[in-house]
């Protein structure tokens, strides 16, 4: 591995990035998620071993309180702890402990193929820097997601994105998505909550990164307890940052 020193054009701080050798880290955030860690983990590595790539499955634990980091363990995958509490404080951590040049980043719920991950590996293969997967284009199965969600929600969140900061992104919350591991460590991204996501797109567009969607299909999670996500609380932090954000 080398090391180099970044910039950071926010805070105008110095940030070390390393680079790896390593071509993929898969890295999922976790928090309390037992019921659908293995499977996610399985298939993750599955994809991995049968395109013949380079790579590891990172779980990045934020505080759980049963038995997920031992089943990371036992499937084969890395676990490193995230004790600021937080999806985005997850992925941040997450992102500093990868291994892999790229990160493709997705939900250990089992909502996202990740058998099905090739087009995002493709594209940053290609020069993006960051690939998103627009759900809107790949189809949302019946009960992945609530209505209101699927028709109020995300399209005017996303719409709000796409008019302030002048991006062609269709789905800015969807959380299956692909990155260039030092691009987005050079942003300093510092989020703490699911507005992560919004923030990754804002500053990766300000920052002149090359940017694309993939389609991605969304199916209902294997969970049995309801999602993290918080409707009206994570909605109104999405929202705020897109109205606050200056850059």
């Amino acid at each position: 591995m080398a090391t180099r020193t970044s910039r950071n054009s926010d805070a105008n701080t110095k940030r070390s990035v390393t680079v790896n050798d390593m071509e993929l880290t898969i890295l999922m955030p976790c928090l309390n998620e037992a019921e659908t860690l293995a499977v996610c983990i399985r298939k993750a590595k599955t994809f991995l071993a049968e395109n013949g790539i380079d790579g590891e499955v990172l779980i990045s634990d934020n505080g759980s309180t049963d038995d997920s980091a031992k089943i990371a363990e036992k499937e084969g995958a890395r676990v490193v702890s995230a004790p600021v509490q937080g999806y985005g404080s997850a992925l941040i951590k997450g992102c500093e402990e990868a291994k892999g040049r790229y990160v493709i980043m997705g939900d250990c719920d089992d909502s996202y193929d990740l058998l099905s991950i090739m087009p995002f590996l493709e594209k940053l293969r290609e020069g993006n820097d960051l690939v998103i997967g627009n759900r809107f284009a790949g189809g949302i199965e019946k009960g992945a997601m609530p209505w209101s969600h699927r028709y109020i929600g995300n399209p005017f969140l996303s719409f709000v994105g796409r008019r302030r900061f002048h991006s062609k992104v269709r789905d800015f919350h969807c959380g299956l998505r692909g990155y260039d591991r030092e691009k987005i460590l050079s942003l300093g991204l510092k989020t703490t909550g699911m507005e992560y996501a919004s923030e990754m797109i804002v500053r990766s567009e300000l920052a002149g990164l090359k940017v694309t969607e993939v389609p991605t299909t969304l199916k209902k999670d294997g969970r049995s307890r309801p999602p993290h996500l918080r409707s009206m609380k994570d909605g109104w932090r999405h929202l705020k940052f897109l109205l606050t954000y200056k850059g």
